[in-house]
């Protein structure tokens, strides 16, 4: 491929694929923007190859107007039948606020606008001619929308954590520590995780020495600053408030350091497509603790070499569970455990990343 030719294209209209641009029907809005502003990209510039990471796939028509490659690499589908269901069950949920899950006629309506959606989303979909997907729940997703499971393959998402492999595996810390590594967003259920923490607290014993529960993360707005500050309300009328930290916004090496002082680490999320941050805790050594769905479930927190590497949970009473059996581990058998979540960590490396890529690649760039 020496005759590649590479340039950077300036755009004027990013404004139309922000969120914020659209309040109601932000999906559409957001995939008929990104049409808008690839009609301007590609009149600037019309490459051979168009490869889209953003999850854009309204666009794909479009380039292959323009007479491009369409590839993509997709991280999570713009809808899923988890997300209908959701609606249809009136459950109220990040995707779907409590307005709308009380009221049957929204629902019905909202019903509707996802029906609609997801048939365009798989007609545009299909479109593309390699499609790349970042677990075994996306996957499974995009090949019943798009349904071209032919021209689809898993390609796991780079995941840098050399520095986290040279931590020791002992723990030898007193108290012993839990982390939750996330944003300070809603899907990422923080509340759970410390509902969880209040209760496995009173089923250990009054002399085991109490645990620490410690959240890192960062603040992207306004909205996210006031989830955190509910977080430490919320710790104090379960009072454990004196055994809970929050760490806002601190540096790679200081988040090395915290990760290499954690019996176990913490996610919560449901149906995170991957969960980079489970994989983190596994090559510092925490034992995860992890939502059982999506990429943790099906690809993450698997057993290696037949040797269990963490737990999974979905109630607040499992994740208790969970938590009082980690801290409760022998220390051999948590240095065990600990070495195959580690060596299955290793799976998910930025050189896997490569090789994967370019196998899945390599026919249609010509390499």
């Amino acid at each position: 491929m020496s005759g590649l030719h590479f340039q950077v294209v300036h755009l004027n209209r990013r404004k139309w694929i922000e969120a914020s641009t659209y309040p109601h029907f932000t999906m559409i809005g957001q995939s008929l923007g990104s049409v808008y502003l690839a009609w301007e990209a590609l009149n600037k510039f019309t490459p051979q190859f168009y490869f889209d990471t953003s999850g854009y796939a309204f666009t794909y028509p479009l380039a292959r107007l323009f007479g491009c490659k369409v590839i993509c690499y997709t991280h999570y589908p713009t809808i899923s039948s988890d997300m209908v269901e959701r609606v249809k069950q009136r459950s109220s949920m990040y995707n779907n606020d409590s307005r709308i899950a009380g009221s049957i006629w929204l629902s019905r309506c909202k019903i509707l606008y996802y029906s609609i959606f997801s048939w365009l989303y798989g007609l545009v979909g299909s479109c593309a001619h390699l499609v790349m997907v970042n677990s075994s729940w996306t996957r499974s997703h995009i090949e019943n929308i798009w349904r071209i499971p032919e021209r689809t393959r898993r390609v796991y998402p780079p995941c840098d954590t050399s520095a986290l492999q040279m931590l020791p595996l002992e723990r030898s810390t007193t108290p012993p520590i839990l982390i939750s590594v996330a944003q300070f967003r809603p899907e990422k259920a923080h509340g759970l995780q410390l509902e969880a923490f209040a209760i496995a607290l009173k089923k250990l014993s009054p002399e085991f020495p109490k645990p620490k529960l410690q959240f890192v993360g960062s603040c992207r707005n306004k909205e996210d600053l006031e989830r955190l500050q509910k977080l430490k309300d919320r710790s104090t009328e379960l009072h454990i408030d004196e055994l809970v930290e929050f760490h806002k916004d601190i540096s790679y090496r200081d988040l090395v350091q915290l990760l290499g002082g954690a019996v176990a680490g913490l996610h919560s999320m449901t149906d995170e497509h991957f969960g980079i941050s489970v994989v983190e805790y596994m090559a510092a050594g925490a034992i995860p603790i992890a939502h059982k769905s999506a990429g943790p479930m099906m690809d993450i927190v698997l057993d290696e070499d037949g040797q269990q590497t963490g737990f999974l949970a979905s109630e607040k009473e499992e994740y208790a569970e969970a938590i009082v059996k980690v801290l409760r581990m022998p220390e051999a058998e948590r240095h065990e455990m600990a070495t195959a979540a580690r060596k299955r960590a290793q799976r998910f490396s930025e050189h896997r990343f490569h090789e994967d890529f370019t196998d899945a690649a390599c026919a249609i760039l010509g390499i």
